[in-house]
């Protein structure tokens, strides 16, 4: 049995702790702005899917859908482990219950991304037989922009 199970609304609080902290270890904390009520108003709607580890860690994902390969798969949003419980397999466990759901599902992929500068997350995701897809660059659209786009002037 997997150490992971499904958060419900009532855990928001819990995951917005967990990925507060992952912003803070991605070094990104000036870009969280998701509050407690958010985090809840989303997991109650189903519009965000998260995986609880206790309190030591999170997994959020979602279903995709390749054109290419003509098959659904699930995207690995984010996955964090608090320090204190790290190298203790938790993570991987994670990666192991979204590729099992993902192929329930009748899907053939997981993917996900990684900061350049995250070697020892590297190393563990080429270990379990990930490989970078190389010649890609993720590309987003928020803030100003977006409205500027929406609007036909971006």
């Amino acid at each position: 049995m997997s150490a992971w199970r499904d958060a419900t609304e009532a855990d928001a609080a819990a995951v917005h702790r967990l990925l507060r902290g992952l912003a803070e270890y991605e070094r990104l904390e000036h870009e969280f702005t998701a509050t407690e009520a958010a985090i809840a108003d989303a997991l109650r709607a189903g519009a965000l899917r998260a995986m609880l580890a206790g309190d030591d860690g999170v997994c959020v994902f979602y279903p995709v859908f390749s054109t290419f390969a003509g098959r659904a798969g699930l995207w690995i949003e984010d996955v964090f482990v608090i320090p204190e419980r790290r190298r203790q397999g938790l993570g991987r466990a994670a990666f192991a219950e979204v590729a099992r759901r993902a192929l329930a599902q009748g899907g053939g992929f997981v993917e996900w991304n990684v900061l350049d500068w995250n070697a020892p997350a590297i190393t563990a995701y080429r270990a379990m037989g990930a490989v970078a897809r190389d010649g890609w660059t993720d590309m987003r659209v928020s803030g100003d922009a977006l409205t500027r786009l929406a609007e036909g002037s971006g």
